[in-house]
């Protein structure tokens, strides 16, 4: 990891400029390592003229810093489907790694669409930017960023490509929302506390529900959200990834392959049993959007997982953009208690509540008496509030994406079964043709999610 070439393609698009670029420059505000970034994009640009459409985006600016990545960061302009473009980058990266004085270490990221993944990498081959690597050094790794492919056949048809080309150890397949802070913890919390273990089964817990609600519509990324839609865009990715998480039996140890292994067998057991699909009204107007599409910004769905542990358990999935607030949270509810001492029966259940955003933390709701009163109950918050015991989490999302990959931690990365599974939930689901119901912005949700809520006999909560 001392020194490294970060080689990012897609530089110009709106990752690159609102993540990607303030990622960099965290790694030279750390000033640990050696570094020097070639980015690559379709638009005719300089390289002041990149980094600057990004400037916005970087928390306490400071200006050393800046000018120090300004004279680490090359541009080069390209067409990915041009090898005279990709022979003139390795061209580009030689000459940077010299300048610099690297080791030959290279990290490629492609913030690219998935369908030109295959082709890319390819090409990437051919012009010796990347090679096939078998843990010597110098080493050569590349990310590839979520969605993986467009369905499961698409999804197979990369993976085999890259297989025949690359380590496995090279590749990195990139969601990152497994980087934030509580997602991370939520295997940690359950499996190091016995309050938690012996209860996580269907004998005790009622329902799971899971949240990633968004306040902003596409905003400008009406030709990528047209084609994709919510489903492909964070359910098969982010929120199945959270519910193995929650779901996945015991590993063997908390890190690395253990957990993807277990989180693999989930994804594996996971079907859908019932759902709807939403749009919100006005997504037709929005830019590069097709007219009159039926692409989905709101799902609510229900999932079964078909293992011993999870038998009748009901898990909700429910997220859409253009929401009243912006919220991404876990409800685990567990199952009442029997009525005992009170006359208020049956008790309120006991929940676990997982924020992931805003205001990370771990809320346990607990019964208790109110003072005063017989045997009237109330619920007690027992709330953990993450920022208010370690102060905010400042690490920006692909910082930290970038400094595992060069620390080689297989583990930030997606498995490809887990990928091949996810897939497979969301073809069924696309082959059921869920209905599609309007809904206003800044609301809940569509309206029929109350007539859902009754015919499962459950409650949303939020």
């Amino acid at each position: 990891m001392n020194n490294c070439c970060i080689i990012i393609l897609g530089i110009t698009g709106d990752l690159g400029t609102k993540k990607i670029i303030p990622a960099l420059y965290g790694l030279i505000r750390d000033n640990k390592n050696n570094f020097a970034f070639v980015g690559a994009g379709y638009e005719a640009m300089d390289a002041k003229q990149v980094l600057e459409r990004a400037r916005a985006y970087i928390p306490e600016f400071n200006e050393q810093i800046w000018t120090e990545l300004t004279k680490r960061f090359v541009y080069q302009q390209m067409d990915v489907t041009k090898e005279k473009d990709f022979q003139q980058l390795e061209r580009t990266v030689q000459d940077v790694e010299q300048k610099f004085n690297l080791s030959g270490n290279r990290l490629i990221y492609l913030a690219i669409p998935a369908h030109y993944f295959c082709d890319v990498t390819q090409s990437l081959l051919d012009a010796q930017i990347i090679k096939r690597n078998f843990g010597k050094e110098p080493w050569h790794r590349i990310a590839y960023e979520k969605p993986f492919g467009q369905n499961l056949l698409s999804a197979c048809d990369i993976n085999e490509c890259i297989a025949q080309s690359l380590q496995e150890s090279q590749v990195y397949r990139i969601d990152h929302y497994l980087i934030k802070e509580l997602v991370s913890n939520i295997a940690l919390v359950r499996f190091t506390n016995s309050i938690f273990e012996p209860l996580w089964n269907h004998q005790y817990i009622e329902n799971v529900q899971i949240y990633l609600n968004e306040s902003v519509g596409i905003e400008n990324r009406g030709t990528y959200y047209d084609e994709y839609g919510v489903v492909k865009d964070v359910v098969q990715n982010h929120m199945l990834q959270m519910l193995a998480l929650i779901a996945m039996e015991a590993p063997t140890s908390l890190q690395g392959d253990d957990i993807r292994e277990k989180k693999a067998q989930v994804l594996a057991a996971t079907r859908v049993v019932d759902g709807f699909l939403g749009q919100y009204q006005g997504y037709q107007q929005e830019k590069a959007v097709k007219q009159n599409s039926k692409t989905a910004t709101f799902a609510a769905l229900q999932l079964a997982i078909d293992t011993p542990r999870w038998k009748g358990v009901p898990f909700y999935l429910k997220t859409g953009k253009r929401l009243k607030s912006k919220e991404t949270s876990v409800y685990i509810t567990f199952k009442p208690a029997n009525c005992l001492l009170t006359s208020h029966c049956p008790p309120p259940a006991n929940q676990l509540i997982i924020r992931v955003f805003p205001d990370e933390g771990f809320v346990l709701k607990v019964n208790a008496k109110v003072p005063g009163k017989s045997n009237d109950i109330t619920q007690v918050p027992l709330d953990f509030c993450h920022s208010c015991l370690f102060g905010p989490d400042t690490t920006i999302g692909y910082e930290q994406i970038f400094k595992d990959i060069l620390a080689g931690q297989l583990s930030i990365g997606v498995r490809f079964d887990e990928i091949e599974s996810a897939w497979k939930i969301v073809d069924a689901l696309e082959q059921v043709s869920l209905p599609l119901y309007h809904y206003e912005q800044n609301s809940t949700g569509p309206k029929e999610l109350i007539a859902f809520a009754r015919k499962h006999n459950m409650e949303w909560q939020t």
